[in-house]
């Protein structure tokens, strides 16, 4: 059985617009699929999409409305057949504060409502959309999500209450949600990345002995993962069409400290 060809088809990448998201967009239009740039930079958003023949739309993962929006414009392009489910914040706090105060609900809410409740939009949506295509070969696929958790999913850090409850809910949903998908035939796995070059880590000298610090405690190689590296699984699983209901760790080896 060949891998799925992406040929004329298109693809949604939320937050396509840098790290890994952006990786996986360059990949998956190296593979002939058509990009949609799902994302709330408008101004890197529109040149990842332009320099790679695609299309951006301004789009809060929350939002049902820009979902829809996001699927219309990714089927005028061809046939979905991928969503890369990438956007997602992070938000460091105790759950008691030094001074005794506890984690401010709301920023918990914010973060378990974009990265997990938003994943879930998006997945939901584009699956609806998958099934009302044309299945690609004889097993009746029709599409594949990934889904994109983290490391801190299994081995939270101090600090990453709200994050890691997040991207251990992604983990959680993925194996019922590959059951529900099955009989549409579309296909759903979860990468989980350890610490990877993105820039959330900014840039510049300061930035860089950050990195090479962080990098020391990765079993090997000892540095941060690329984006490019992350994207590679992306498309492992998105191609491969026996990959299905799994969560796959990224991370060099790395199981986290607590801080």
């Amino acid at each position: 059985m060949p891998r799925m060809n992406l040929e004329g088809s298109s693809s949604i990448i939320t937050g396509g617009a840098s790290g890994i998201g952006e990786a996986s967009a360059r990949q998956l239009a190296a593979a002939g699929s058509r990009v949609v740039i799902a994302d709330l930079n408008e101004e890197k958003g529109q040149a990842v999409a332009s320099e790679l023949g695609g299309l951006f739309v301004k789009c809060d993962v929350t939002s049902q409305e820009d979902a829809d929006a996001t699927i219309g414009a990714a089927s005028e392009m061809g046939p979905l057949r991928a969503l890369v489910n990438s956007a997602g914040i992070g938000w460091a706090g105790r759950t008691v504060t030094r001074d005794g105060e506890p984690f401010d609900l709301d920023a918990f809410r914010k973060v378990i409502d974009i990265n997990l409740v938003g994943s879930f939009n998006m997945l939901s949506r584009c699956a609806a959309a998958m099934s009302k295509t044309d299945p690609v070969d004889e097993d009746g696929q029709r599409g594949a999500i990934v889904n994109m958790a983290s490391a801190a999913a299994f081995d939270g850090q101090i600090g990453q209450c709200a994050y890691s409850a997040s991207k251990g809910g992604v983990v959680g949903m993925t194996l019922p949600i590959a059951r529900d998908l099955s009989a549409i035939g579309i296909r759903v796995n979860t990468v989980a990345p350890g610490l990877i070059d993105t820039p959330i880590y900014g840039e510049g000298e300061q930035s860089d002995q950050f990195k090479a610090h962080l990098g020391q405690s990765v079993l090997f190689p000892k540095r941060l993962g690329s984006g490019e590296e992350l994207a590679f699984m992306v498309m492992d699983l998105i191609t491969n069409p026996y990959m299905n209901a799994e969560t796959i760790r990224v991370d060099g080896g790395i199981r986290m400290p607590p801080k």
